[in-house]
């Protein structure tokens, strides 16, 4: 998995953070339960959540803040691009940029199965390219395999956060997620 933060609206040289997460899919403990390396999911999310910014602002005399993302959101895009990126894809990558207005997570390879971006959003479907994977990660505790994220995880998220709607973008071998700040941010 790439991971990059860029301080403008478009890939450039000028990047703000890059790292290459690589690793065991889950973290890994010690017989003390102490942790001795992250998993690449956790290692993604931190990498999100340290790049992205916050985002404040007056409610009456008060000054609120929030991350730019809901979590929760961010989590289930990362999950979901690990469990069903096209692993037979060689030299491919799945991509996380940050944007100063977006966050995009790619993940190699189109949907699979019959799954359609609508039924998606409907919360209809429950099919996965990497069976393995998606069973390991329920095991440890990241996946209830109910085939509902993208409908209540990522879009009702988004709505709730800051009243926008991730695109989903099914196109050119690759599956887009892109979660966009609020409005004059």
């Amino acid at each position: 998995m790439t991971a990059s933060a860029f301080p403008g609206i478009e890939k450039g040289y000028n990047i703000t953070e890059q790292e290459l997460i690589r690793g065991p899919l889950v973290p890994l403990y010690s017989a003390d339960d102490s942790t001795l390396e992250s998993g690449v999911i956790d290692r993604a999310a931190d990498f999100i959540n340290r790049n992205m910014n916050s985002v404040a602002w007056l409610e009456g005399t008060r000054r609120r803040v929030r991350k730019a993302y809901p979590p929760d959101a961010v989590r289930e895009a990362i999950v979901n691009a690990v469990i069903h990126r096209d692993y037979a894809r060689e030299g491919t990558d799945i991509e996380m940029s940050l944007y100063s207005n977006r966050l995009e997570i790619i993940s190699p390879g189109g949907l699979p199965n019959g799954v359609t971006v609508e039924k998606m959003k409907q919360g209809v479907v429950r099919v996965t390219r990497n069976g393995l994977i998606k069973d390991t990660l329920q095991n440890c505790g990241y996946v209830e395999h109910l085939g509902m994220g993208v409908r209540n995880r990522i879009i009702k998220s988004m709505k709730e956060h800051n009243g926008t709607e991730p695109e989903l973008i099914d196109a050119d071998d690759r599956f887009t997620v892109r979660f966009w700040k609020s409005p004059g941010q």
